[in-house]
C-alpha cells in the first residue's frame, strides 16, 4: 500500500490519534511544547528533567502520557539543524513510527528547533523525510504470525505557520518523496523479476499515467538505430536488450537530458566478477531507477521545463555469444571501442545514449550510474563522483546535490588522463586499468559527448548499503532522484 502525508491545521492539544513524533533540536523542551506538556501532566518535562532525552542526533525516546495521544516519539536532531537534519529526523521517526506497529501518526516540528530553515523548506523535508522512513520491502516474505497493521498516512501538523508556504513546501517534498519510493521500490527487485523488458513496461506504465511521451526499442529497433554498444553488452544474455526515453512535456526550450544506466544484472560477463556479494549486482540498475524515479516525482512537480530521460538497459551475462575481451565495438556516435574488460559494461550503454541524446539539442545532458567500484575507494559511502566537461554545470550539479543532501565531489578530467584509455587499434579502450578508474571511465563517456553541457555521476558507492540504520532499512538508498528533481526545479525557476 503507498505510504502517503498530508497537511494538518489540527493543534498539538486537540489531537487524539495513536502517536505523535515530534522532532526537536538539542536543547530543553521547546517552549511551543509547554501548554501540550501541561496538559499531558508535565510528561515532557520529566523526560527532559530525567536526562534520558536530550535531542542530540538519532535519539529518540517514547513517552505514554495519561491521556491522548497514546504515544508520544520524540526525535532528536542536534544543534542548529538545517534541511537534512529534519528531513533525517522525520525519516527517523516514520520508521520508527512503522515499526511500532502504528496505523496513523502526526508529525509536528516546533518553529524554534528549525534553526534558519523557512516554512516552505522545513515541510518540504518533513514531507520527504517520511517517505524516506517509512519505506520496506516484504512483498515477497510470508506474512509473520504477529502482523502489525501497516503504516499508512502521517498529518504533518502546521501550527502556526503560514498555510501557503507550508503547503508549497509539502507539495514539493511528497512529490520527490514519491519519486525516492518508486526508485526504491525498482533497485529492490531481483534480476530474475525485474529484466529489461520488465523495467521497460514499468517505464511504460508510469508514462501512460502521468500523460508522458514514451519510446522503447527492442533489439531489432536497437540494431536500427545502431546502438552497437548496448546490443554487444545484452549479446550475451537470454534476456534482450531495451532502449527507454521517456519525455516531459512541461514548457519551452531545449530540455534537460537525464541519462541513468540499466544493467538489470551484472554478472562482469566473460571478465566474471568473484562470487562474493554478487547478489549485489542487482543494484547496477540504480540510476535507470534514479532517472524514472525522477519521472515520477515530475509527474506531480509539474515544472515548468522539458525533460528526456533515457534509460539504456541490458543483462550482462557470460555465455557462448558473449562479447568479449579485444572485441572491437562500433558505436551508436561511430567511434570504435576495444573491449578489455567486459566488466567495463555500463560506460557502452551509457556511450550510445550520450550520442542518442544529441538529436534533442539539449540544454545540457546529466548521466548517472553505478559505474565504478573505484569511486567507493576515492570518496567512500559519503558521496559521489560527479565529472563534466563544464564547470557552470558541475556547480549546478554541486548545488543541487548539497540541498537535496545528495553530495558529490568534482573530479579531474585532465587530458592526461586521456592516454590511459588509447587503444592500438581501435578509437578507444573500455578500460584504462585500475588506476585513477573512476576518472578514466569519466573519460571513455566524454568521447561520446558533442555540442552540449555535460556531466557525469557515479553513484557506484552511495546507491545502496549493506546496513540498516535510524533512518533506513538495509539495501537500495534511492539515491539521485533528490538531486534530480532539485537540480530541475532550479532550471524551472520553480
Amino acid at each position: 500500500m503507498p505510504f502517503f502525508t498530508s497537511l494538518a491545521s489540527t493543534s498539538l492539544e486537540s489531537y487524539r490519534g495513536p502517536l505523535l513524533i515530534a522532532v526537536v533540536s538539542q536543547g530543553a523542551m521547546p517552549s511551543t511544547l509547554a501548554a501540550f506538556d501541561q496538559q499531558l501532566g508535565g510528561a515532557l518535562t520529566r523526560i527532559y528533567g530525567s536526562g534520558d532525552f536530550g535531542g542530540k542526533k538519532d535519539e529518540t525516546a517514547l513517552v505514554y502520557p495519561a491521556g491522548a495521544p497514546s504515544r508520544i516519539l520524540l526525535v532528536g536532531v542536534g544543534k542548529d539543524p538545517g534541511t537534512a537534519a529534519l528531513r533525517r529526523g522525520a525519516a527517523v521517526g516514520a520508521k520508527r513510527a512503522r515499526l511500532l506497529g502504528a496505523p496513523t501518526a502526526a508529525l509536528v516540528c516546533p518553529p524554534e528547533c528549525r534553526g534558519a530553515v523557512s516554512v516552505t523548506d522545513t515541510h518540504q523535508s518533513l514531507a520527504e523525510g517520511a517517505a524516506q522512513g517509512t519505506w520496506h520491502f516484504s512483498e515477497m516474505k510470508r506474512p509473520p504470525d504477529d502482523v502489525k497493521p501497516v503504516f499508512e498516512s502521517l498529518e504533518i501538523l502546521t501550527g502556526g505557520d503560514d498555510p501557503a508556504a507550508a503547503a508549497r513546501g509539502h507539495g514539493i517534498g511528497a512529490a520527490i518523496g514519491a519519486g525516492h519510493r518508486y526508485a526504491r521500490g525498482l533497485q529492490v527487485l531481483p534480476p530474475n523479476v525485474l529484466t529489461p523488458a520488465v523495467l521497460a513496461d514499468r517505464a511504460r506504465a508510469l508514462a501512460a499515467a502521468a500523460g508522458f511521451g514514451c519510446t522503447v526499442l527492442d533489439r531489432a529497433g536497437a540494431e536500427k538505430e545502431g546502438l552497437g554498444g548496448l546490443l554487444a553488452v545484452g549479446q550475451g544474455s537470454a534476456n534482450d536488450v531495451r532502449f527507454i526515453v521517456l519525455e516531459y512535456q512541461g514548457g519551452a526550450g531545449a530540455p534537460v537530458v537525464l541519462i541513468g544506466k540499466g544493467i538489470t544484472f551484472d554478472t562482469g560477463g566473460i571478465s566474471i566478477k568473484p562470487a562474493q556479494s554478487m547478489e549485489d549486482m542487482k543494484y547496477d540498475m540504480s540510476g535507470a531507477a534514479a532517472v524514472l524515479g525522477t519521472f515520477e516525482a515530475l509527474r506531480h512537480l509539474r515544472p515548468k521545463l522539458n525533460v528526456i530521460g533515457i534509460v539504456p538497459s541490458a543483462e550482462n551475462m557470460p555465455s557462448a555469444n558473449a562479447y568479449r575481451p579485444a572485441d572491437v565495438v562500433t558505436s551508436h556516435f561511430g567511434k570504435t571501442i576495444e573491449i578489455i574488460n567486459t566488466d567495463a559494461e555500463g560506460r557502452l550503454l551509457l556511450a550510445d545514449a550520450l550520442s542518442y541524446a544529441r538529436r534533442y539539442q539539449p540544454a545540457c545532458v546529466l548521466n548517472i550510474a553505478t559505474l565504478t567500484g573505484a569511486i567507493g575507494i576515492a570518496l567512500g559511502s559519503v558521496a559521489a563522483g560527479v565529472m563534466g566537461n563544464d564547470d557552470v554545470l558541475i556547480e549546478e550539479v554541486l548545488r543541487a546535490g548539497r540541498r537535496a543532501h545528495e553530495r558529490a565531489w568534482p573530479l579531474p578530467l585532465w587530458d592526461e588522463y586521456r592516454d590511459l584509455i588509447k587503444s592500438d587499434i581501435a578509437d578507444v579502450k573500455n578500460s584504462g586499468g585500475r588506476a585513477a578508474g573512476s576518472i578514466t571511465a569519466g573519460w571513455f563517456l566524454k568521447e561520446f559527448v558533442e555540442g552540449y553541457p555535460w556531466a557525469h555521476l557515479d553513484i557506484a558507492a552511495t546507491a545502496y548499503t549493506d546496513r540498516d540504520d535510524a533512518a533506513l532499512v538495509k539495501g537500495p538508498t534511492g539515491t539521485g532522484v533528490r538531486l534530480f528533481a532539485e537540480f530541475v526545479l532550479a532550471r524551472a525557476g520553480a
